[in-house]
């Protein structure tokens, strides 16, 4: 009877290490979906930044209908999801945001009516 309840208890081990093994697989993408979507809304943030600093004449502190001289405010620079940069030209604006939880880069281009897009990712997006 010992023998028969030792074999139990290491195939129960065993299962347990297989529901584990399983449950963190299922998690995984779904944390790298979290990541990516949380990314996307601080672009569309951002992108809303620069396209208000566009629009403001340059007297008032703005880029008077350029994105030329636009800086991310510091406090948009960093957060639990991504580290955000910006790159403004004449009439365009490239925002790239690197994952903090290693999955990658998300780049988006913002255009001269203020919409964001041309998305790229680089890096393990699921």
């Amino acid at each position: 009877m010992g023998t028969q309840q030792i074999l139990l208890v290491i195939l129960g081990i065993i299962m347990v290490g297989v529901a584990i093994a399983v449950g963190i697989a299922m998690f995984s993408p779904t944390l790298c979906e979290a990541n990516k979507d949380a990314i996307v809304a601080d672009l569309l943030n951002i992108s809303q930044y620069a396209y208000r600093y566009k629009l403001t004449p340059l007297p008032f502190g703005g880029g008077g209908r350029t994105y030329t001289g636009f800086i991310l405010p510091e406090k948009l620079n960093d957060n639990d999801n991504a580290s955000y940069e910006a790159t403004p030209a004449n009439q365009l604006c490239v925002f790239s945001a690197t994952s903090k939880l290693g999955f990658g880069t998300v780049t988006a281009v913002l255009d001269s009516a203020g919409l964001l897009g041309n998305f790229s990712y680089v890096g393990e997006w699921w």
